[in-house]
């Protein structure tokens, strides 16, 4: 399992509509593991669920990490433990950042579409992008006051972001905020499914790799006709067994007593990534790149499709 990390809640405050912002710190004043813009963290609850929130503080802070929460209408229990149980002062544990939503170091002009609270890892992005002198320009989509006000102002007054309340006026076209695909230009979304699925259809003819997204949740997969029956084998202790196709390939890990982190479990966060050494994985998350699937695969949602998979477990 991967280390976690104790911190301690510094600051807590209501941040727009149904959202609170955490300041986290560790206890001792201890500068924390550093953090690229479009990283995330999972938050361990002490109810024993695991959410993951983008880090939308400042990326050169060493000695704070920050989060903001929305209180879900239809929470399982995380936001609203977050809201209603989490006060200032008290403990809580993490993992180390993850960035599975990276800036593109080869664009030299970066578009943002943002719904709502979608907002949170576009912020340290521009931070990071106009110190850097970077080319960029976000668009936010929300109703009623925004979230995260104070820390839009500054980049609004700079002409950087744009507000558009779609409940003021009927949301614009998503392909006229993003403009035209380019040399250099990079498109980037994250929000809910309906804005991330127009977001799709407004950069369908862009070059692979171009526009990128990150969901709020898992999408619903449906059975994966190509799955097949295979064995498992966790090489380091050479234990296996022999799985039905669609298995749930955590649960088999765990079984073999694999340690492997989750938190989305829907491929969209990245948690429970491993190194695979034999076999031929499907591969159904929203994370890896097509590079990184030589070589691993998001164990929540992969299968096989030959007779055996070997993992570096």
């Amino acid at each position: 399992m991967a280390r976690r990390i104790a911190l301690r809640v510094l600051r807590a405050v209501p941040d727009g509509p149904g959202i609170r912002r955490l300041v986290l710190a560790d206890p001792d004043g201890w500068p924390l593991p550093r953090w690229r813009p479009g990283a995330h963290i999972d938050l361990h609850l002490p109810n024993g669920l695991v959410r993951a929130y983008s880090l939308c503080g400042d990326p050169a802070e060493p000695r704070a990490w920050t989060v903001a929460v929305k209180r879900e209408a239809d929470s399982r229990g995380g936001s609203a433990w977050l809201h209603e149980a989490l006060a200032e002062g008290d403990a809580l544990e993490a993992s180390a950042p993850r960035c599975t939503f990276p800036l593109a170091a080869e664009a030299v002009r970066h578009v943002f579409i943002a719904g709502g609270i979608g907002v949170t890892p576009f912020l340290p992005m521009a931070l990071t992008l106009l110190r850097a002198g970077g080319d960029f320009r976000l668009h936010l989509l929300h109703r009623g006051p925004p979230p995260l006000a104070d820390a839009l102002a500054p980049l609004v007054a700079a002409g950087r972001a744009v507000l558009h309340d779609t409940e003021a006026a009927p949301r614009p076209a998503l392909a006229e905020l993003i403009g035209p695909p380019g040399q250099g230009v990079q498109a980037y979304a994250c929000g809910p499914e309906n804005l991330l699925d127009g977001f799709a259809e407004a950069t369908a003819d862009w070059l692979e790799g171009t526009a990128q997204v990150e969901h709020f949740h898992p999408p619903i997969l449906p059975p994966d006709p190509d799955a097949r029956p295979f064995t498992l084998v966790l090489a380091r202790t050479g234990d296996e067994v022999a799985l039905p196709a669609g298995a749930d390939l955590v649960a088999a890990i765990r079984a073999l007593g694999g340690a492997v982190d989750t938190s989305c479990e829907g491929g969209i966060c990245g948690a429970c990534r491993v190194r695979w050494l034999e076999g031929a994985p499907i591969h159904r998350d929203r994370v890896l790149r097509p590079a990184e699937r030589a070589t691993d695969l998001i164990a929540c949602v992969a299968a096989c499709a030959g007779g055996r998979l070997v993992l570096d477990l």
